[in-house]
């Protein structure tokens, strides 16, 4: 087998080629990326659910909106906790509960005491389920095109604006991908 450079930290943006209807303009960060396969989770997916109605400890935490996200079409019934710790990506002073994915990014132990992170965290964001692929599936989809692989920033995780997270993702982009910001969303009305 090939080896595989890892993407984990990046964000996979649905290009607008892409037919399955779980992933329709979505925004995946990667939480881990290897020969074995991949696992992310859909950072522009909020449900009606409060974090509060299911995880209500951590609810005080968590960013707006304070609803669960749909992270993706696996173990819906499972939970991530997906957190930025300001200065997090120094290797000093990682808080108990929180294990870094890249950067400032970081996983949430859901079961650990949320007065651990509580002084530490920047944002937090719980998610239902994530999305995940085989050994050699996501690279597949990105030789069809099914994926534009682009840089994260913390922000992202956290966007107040979830619905948004698609164009300005694109919009930032210093090439040619800018311009697919500007996809109508139905393009047989253009």
């Amino acid at each position: 087998m090939t080896e595989v450079s890892s993407l984990t930290g990046r964000l996979l943006v649905a290009t607008p080629a892409l037919a399955d209807p779980n992933f329709d303009r979505a925004v995946v960060l990667l939480l881990d990326h290897d020969e074995e396969g991949s696992l992310g989770v859909v950072l522009n997916r909020p449900t009606p659910v409060d974090v509060g109605d299911i995880l209500e400890g951590w609810a005080d935490l968590t960013g707006e909106p304070g609803v669960v996200f749909q992270g993706g079409p696996v173990s819906l019934d499972s939970a991530l906790g997906v957190a930025v710790i300001p200065g997090g990506s120094s290797v000093d002073g990682a808080p108990l509960g929180w294990r870094r994915v890249h950067g400032a990014i970081g996983l949430v132990d859901l079961e650990a005491p949320p007065e651990l992170l509580a002084s530490a965290l920047g944002s937090l964001r719980i998610f239902a389920g994530y999305a995940g692929w085989g050994p050699g599936q996501l690279e597949d989809e990105l030789t069809e095109g099914a994926w534009y692989v682009v840089e994260s920033e913390p922000g992202d995780v956290s966007s107040p604006a979830p619905e948004r997270l698609w164009r300005e993702v694109l919009r930032r982009q210093r090439n040619e991908l800018a311009m697919v910001a500007t996809y109508p969303d139905d393009p047989s009305l253009n």
